[in-house]
């Protein structure tokens, strides 16, 4: 299993960080330029990464103000799944979202790459857009 984390930290408390990430509406903002054709609702989004695949997914696992896990609703390429952590640490929260993918040798070369960039594109958009 591949792991590929990025967290940042945010003056804001815990509560509304993990509201905002709570509802799958709000990640769109947090997409890079190569995602399109994205439709979600709170607990579901599907979109399409340029050049790629079309991916489907769905909130498999929420606890309040600790973590949500998203997962893919139909059988990726690869198993795949996206969680979002926020630590509550006073005055601010520190957001982490992990990556988690069962890539072979060959596909994380390939995938490895490009899904560090996601994860790192996606926290520091967060962090721009709740500041």
């Amino acid at each position: 299993m591949t792991i590929i984390d990025s967290n940042v930290e945010i003056n804001l408390p815990v509560a509304q960080v993990y509201q905002f990430l709570a509802d799958l509406n709000n990640h769109q903002q947090l997409m890079p330029e190569n995602i399109y054709n994205w439709s979600s609702t709170a607990d579901t989004a599907s979109f399409t990464i340029q050049n790629m695949a079309k991916l489907a997914i769905h909130i498999s696992e929420r606890v309040e103000n600790e973590k949500l896990i998203a997962v893919p609703t139909e059988k990726p390429p690869f198993d795949l799944s996206l969680a979002w952590s926020v630590k509550d640490n006073g005055s601010s929260t520190t957001a982490t979202l992990t990556i988690s993918a069962d890539l072979n040798m060959m596909m994380k070369m390939l995938a490895a790459g490009p899904l560090q960039k996601l994860a790192d594109h996606q926290t520091k958009r967060l962090k721009e857009i709740l500041g």
